[in-house]
Parts: structure tokens; C-alpha cells; sequence
């Protein structure tokens, strides 16, 4: 009786060792313990199980590619030439990016760099805007041309008249709400005030705006 189940557990453990031979030998290829070949293929790229966004349900549906230029005047330029070669009508022979490229800098510089000294004065605002190398530059061909821009915007007088180091600026008003508003709005906010900007961008990169930045 010994020697009989002796020999069926021998027997079995032999037909179950011939059994698991026969399957591995009829598996398709590659596939092996660790699963699918997918699988695998996952997990060779992408360790310790992880796998890439788009693997996962509702991952992928929520991304978009970057819409950030990385820098304001690129940009504000990249915009323009969007603009250019979407218009048939887009005469090459004109176009001044370079004009539009120092026009930018210029606004940088008065910007960013620019002393703004500003007191409050009769019926509205004087600002001392100074600066001196390229910034004294930019001040002395922004801020002109800009007054002339808000001058009778709103009610608004504005002027300028040189100074030695930069350009002294002087906005007005009659009415007393709107004088608090251009108090209110300061230096930057002034010249900043009114939608003339964009078109003049636009057109100075056509060369339709003659303009010394």
C-alpha cells in the first residue's frame, strides 16, 4: 500500500511537469509570466508600473499645447506676424518687423526703467519723467507722442515740455471726477489709457506709420 501511493504521487507530480511544458511550449510568443506583451512593453518603459498619461481614461482629453510665448514683446510680435500672413493683402516689400522690434524696447525702457516723480497739481497731474542713456532715449519718443495720443481723451489737456534728463509731462481735466480718475491712473495708467496701441503696432509693422519708435 506504501509503494502504491508512492508511485501516484510520483505520477503526478510527472504529468503535472509534462502539462505546464506543453503550455509554455504552445504560448504565443513573448508572452511570458509577466502578462501581455503591453504590458511588458509598459513596464520596460515606464518602471515600478508607471505608465504615461495617455494610458490612463480622461488623462489625455485635458491636454493642450503651451499658448505662452515666453516673452511680452515676442509675443506682442509673434501676434502681428500672425496677422500678416493671414492678410492676402500684405504688401512684404514694407513690412518693418525691426521698427516694431525697437518700438517695443523703447516701451520696456520707459516702463520698467523710467523714474516717474508725479505731484498732484491744479486741475490734474505733473509727472517728471526722467532716465538717462537708452532709457532718456525711449522717454524722449514715447512720451511725446504718446500725449498727443490722450490729449481730449475723456475731457483730458495734456502737454509736455523737455526737461534735462527726460520729459515732463502735465494732464488736465475740468471735471473734478475726472481729474481724480487721471490722479488715480497715474504715469503708467495714462499712457496705458485709450485702444491706439495695437493699431499703431499693426501699422508700424506694415510701414504705413512713419515714426521714430
Amino acid at each position: 500500500m506504501f509503494l502504491t501511493r508512492r508511485f501516484l504521487a510520483f505520477g503526478t507530480v510527472v504529468f503535472l511537469a509534462a502539462a505546464g511544458i506543453a503550455l509554455a511550449e504552445t504560448a504565443p510568443p513573448h508572452q511570458g509570466m509577466m502578462g501581455s506583451p503591453e504590458m511588458e512593453m509598459k513596464q520596460k518603459h515606464h518602471p515600478e508600473g508607471m505608465t504615461p498619461m495617455a494610458d490612463h481614461p480622461g488623462m489625455q482629453a485635458g491636454l493642450t499645447a503651451p499658448t505662452m510665448p515666453g516673452q511680452d514683446a515676442f509675443g506682442a510680435i509673434q501676434e502681428i506676424v500672425r496677422m500678416l500672413d493671414a492678410d492676402p493683402k500684405t504688401d512684404w516689400s514694407k513690412v518693418d518687423l525691426e521698427a516694431l522690434r525697437q518700438h517695443l524696447v523703447d516701451m520696456s525702457e520707459v516702463t520698467l526703467k523710467a523714474d516717474a516723480a508725479a505731484k498732484p497739481i491744479d486741475g490734474g497731474l505733473e509727472v517728471a519723467v526722467t532716465g538717462s542713456d537708452r532709457t532718456l532715449a525711449a522717454i524722449q519718443r514715447m512720451v511725446p507722442a504718446h500725449a498727443q495720443e490722450i490729449n481730449g481723451l475723456n475731457g483730458r489737456s495734456a502737454k509736455t515740455a523737455p526737461l534735462p534728463n527726460g520729459v515732463l509731462l502735465t494732464v488736465t481735466a475740468t471735471d473734478p471726477k475726472e481729474v481724480q480718475h487721471l490722479r488715480g491712473l497715474g504715469f503708467i495708467g495714462l499712457l496705458a489709457s485709450g485702444s491706439h496701441h495695437q493699431p499703431h503696432h499693426l501699422a508700424m509693422a506694415k510701414g504705413e506709420f512713419m515714426h521714430s519708435h
